[in-house]
């Protein structure tokens, strides 16, 4: 039995029905405005004079996420948080009513840096309503081109976003004591990063001049020309359709292709062995810095890279073709795997407006899936979007964001969910590259320029916190780039064998009534598009990112986001501030970031008995809420 929550059970075979007995089995209790303000007063009984903050949106940025927390700085403590996406895209309602190939183009401007996952997502849908099944090579194409969105945003994450929080300018100017210490500190990673101290790394994370951050950029841009090469442009692709891709793909082409790869396979050694030793570092100096960001290890995954010998888009089998992705679907709860299907995954879902700026639907058009199991009404495929702009409130409504759950719980979305579920399921298709444990994900990563083999193992941690976050996040640099010499070298043996089709012609009915989801994943993690098209045309498009799921507001019952928990858990370990008007932040910063957050975002934090509010940038990239 996977869900706790949904009054769901599964017979022998693995179908689902609903629980016998249930009058209403879906209604859920809200916690009302009341209840939330008692919460707020026993807080502020027990740490003294607090109240609400209203802020003015940050504007003339794509996607932007504010982020509201009251702080008491005596105690060291968040108080309360409200994490709120200021921007309303509309690419829902934008593709109702167009025509299904066009889902692929249009989606794929959500994001000015994901946008090829969106289009990947778009096509899976399409596929499966539609019963287009691409050939062998076109599968290993697109998961080429997936490989080379993910080997550009994790270094774009962890040195050019994330990395400056770590580096000598931010260290020296929150926890001067911890500097002191780098400065002595050897660094047990020196033989494969080149730093015999720890200081040394730190000076090299600095925003704009430090080498690492250089190098990052670097990097990113040789991830871009890679996948320019098989993929024709970016940001937004044209190439990637329902039934494969349009890209004409020579043996020229792949020679190329693989000298940008291979460029990463000492940059992937030296990622991990800087973040290994940065993360221990911090670790040995404060204890507490376990506490950073820190809540259960709840996740959710669609898991990426199709085999081209299972993938055949149907609903009906994705059980079988998902779990033999090169990454493995599934459902953490608590640190604990419960499902890799991607039919427990799709039923499980569900997403609320409470907290949101849109009106509750009332249509019920899906009681199934298409293999008979419950669909709630708050289901993607059961969803309309509809806009209701109003006033902030964080009491009500107070984000464009809507809260997805998985059987009632808010969880996380990231690449370290890839690592996380595919080393705990052991169920990744065999390879010289890479294996799961049950415990551990082994990675072999080949000799590069200056580096020889080696074998790097990431293992399952005790705690789930932001530096864990990036810590796993440095491991997926190797564990993609593994992903993609496996998919190279089978596109290689199919060319030999004289393949060359890359997409299959499909025509769009005009009659005919069709459900589909792409489950896919972006630099980020999870990503569902899910589509329902009739007479031709597309009559539904549900679309959840993953910075949706990390962003969402609270649910019905009080239950807040990933970003929400992750920072009212986070501890004040800063000590460089005299008063309010000195406090950076830091700490809930390295805790926001660990995210990734898609948006130019601004923290917000209200220090406890001031009229003092702290705002700190938090850059990325341009991705959209819908």
């Amino acid at each position: 039995m996977c869900f706790e929550n949904l009054p769901i059970e599964f017979d022998e075979h693995g179908n689902a029905s609903l629980k016998e007995g249930v009058r209403n089995p879906y209604e859920y209790q809200t916690r009302t405005v009341e209840q939330r303000d008692a919460k707020l007063k026993e807080i502020a009984i027990k740490n003294g004079q607090m109240a609400d903050v209203d802020f003015d949106p940050v504007t003339r940025v794509a996607g932007a996420l504010a982020f509201h927390s009251t702080v008491d700085l005596k105690a060291g403590k968040v108080l309360e948080t409200n994490a709120m996406a200021t921007l309303f895209r509309g690419y829902e309602v934008i593709l109702r009513g167009r025509d299904p190939r066009d889902a692929a183009f249009i989606s794929s401007r959500a994001c000015g840096v994901c946008g090829g996952v969106h289009s990947t997502a778009s096509a899976l849908a399409i596929e499966m309503a539609l019963d287009i099944k691409p050939p062998p090579l076109g599968i290993i194409v697109r998961n080429l081109l997936l490989s080379c969105e993910y080997l550009y945003d994790n270094p774009l994450h962890l040195f050019v976003l994330s990395g400056p929080d770590f580096s000598e300018s931010l260290v020296k100017a929150t926890n001067p004591e911890i500097w002191k210490k780098a400065e002595f500190a050897a660094a047990p990673g020196h033989e494969t990063h080149g730093y015999k101290i720890i200081s040394e790394i730190m000076t090299d994370l600095n925003p704009l001049t430090g080498k690492l951050y250089l190098e990052a950029l670097n990097m990113t841009r040789v991830a871009r020309e890679a996948y320019v090469l098989l993929g024709g442009k970016y940001p937004h692709p044209e190439t990637i359709i329902p039934g494969g891709v349009t890209t004409t793909i020579t043996t020229s082409t792949f020679n190329e292709f693989y000298l940008k790869i291979s460029q990463f396979f000492d940059y992937a050694k030296k990622c991990v062995a800087i973040w290994d030793d940065i993360f221990d570092f911090f670790y040995e100096c404060d204890p507490k810095y376990k506490d950073v960001g820190r809540i259960p290890a709840t996740m959710v995954d669609f898991g990426q890279w199709d085999h081209e010998d299972h993938y055949d888009a149907t609903y009906e089998n994705c059980n079988t073709w998902g779990e033999k992705r090169w990454s493995t679907p599934g459902v953490v709860v608590d640190g604990k795997l419960v499902t890799t299907r991607l039919t427990d995954i799709n039923v499980g879902l569900e997403e609320f407006v409470e907290h949101s700026y849109y009106e509750k639907w009332e249509d019920y058009p899906f009681k199934t899936d298409p293999l008979g199991n419950p669909l709630s009404p708050n289901h993607p495929w059961n969803k309309t979007t509809i806009p209701r702009p109003g006033a902030q409130n964080w009491k009500e409504r107070y984000s464009w964001s809507t809260t997805p759950t998985w059987d009632r719980q808010t969880f996380e979305a990231g690449a370290y969910a890839r690592v996380y579920i595919s080393a705990l399921a052991k169920k990744i298709p065999k390879s010289e590259y890479f294996e799961s444990t049950g415990h551990s994900l082994k990675l072999n990563v080949p000799k590069g320029e200056a580096l020889p083999q080696a074998n790097l193992e990431w293992k399952v941690p005790d705690v789930w916190n932001a530096f864990e976050r990036n810590r796993a996040r440095a491991y997926a640099v190797a564990f993609n780039l593994m992903v993609t010499i496996e998919n190279f070298s089978r596109a290689l043996d199919l060319q030999k064998q004289g393949e060359t089709q890359v997409s299959t012609p499909f025509e769009i009915p005009k009659k005919g009534h069709d459900i589909g989801v792409g489950f896919w994943g972006a630099g980020r993690g999870f990503l569902s598009h899910h589509c329902e098209i009739k007479d031709g045309l597309l009559a539904n498009y549900q679309i959840v990112t993953p910075s949706t799921v990390n962003a969402c507001p609270a649910t019905p019952w009080g239950e807040g986001g990933p970003y929400e928990r992750a920072v009212l858990n986070t501890p004040i370990i800063e000590k460089a501030f005299k008063d309010e008007t000195d406090f950076q932040g830091i700490d809930i910063l390295r805790a926001l970031r660990s995210f990734d957050p898609c948006m130019p975002c601004t923290t917000h934090v209200m220090v406890e008995g001031t009229d003092q509010v702290v705002t700190r940038e938090v850059t990325t990239c341009a991705c959209g809420i819908d």
